[in-house]
């Protein structure tokens, strides 16, 4: 069964490829059985059916969308990048801070399994 992750990573810019990988390398080594889909043209993983992270190559930035609540409860870490509602947008230019990854992808797993 073809991954569309995959495809979507393979279709990516070159420069956007080596992040969509690492963020993928990183929710799946924290958890081996997320789900993985294409929701919203863009990768998303989930667990038990709910969501702990999209992310997206773009123009200039990788994109994660790991929740409202999420980038609240970072909020004193994300201070060096541009978020939105729900979104944080991190410079293709910049280093992956791959630990902040890890831990908004353990944020959302708590709160996914709480239930």
């Amino acid at each position: 069964m073809e991954n569309h992750i995959d495809r979507y990573i393979q279709d990516s810019p070159e420069l956007s490829q080596a992040f969509l990988l690492k963020v993928r390398e990183i929710a799946l080594g924290i958890d081996p059985g997320l789900e993985q889909h294409i929701s919203y043209g863009i990768p998303t993983l989930k667990k038990n059916g709910k969501i702990i992270l999209h992310f997206a190559a773009q123009k200039g930035h990788l994109g994660l969308y790991p929740g409202t609540d999420a980038i609240v409860h970072f909020e004193n870490r994300l201070r060096n990048h541009n978020t939105r509602k729900g979104t944080i947008q991190i410079s293709y230019l910049e280093p992956l801070d791959q630990k902040l990854v890890a831990d908004l992808i353990r944020f959302n797993l708590e709160r996914a399994t709480a239930d």
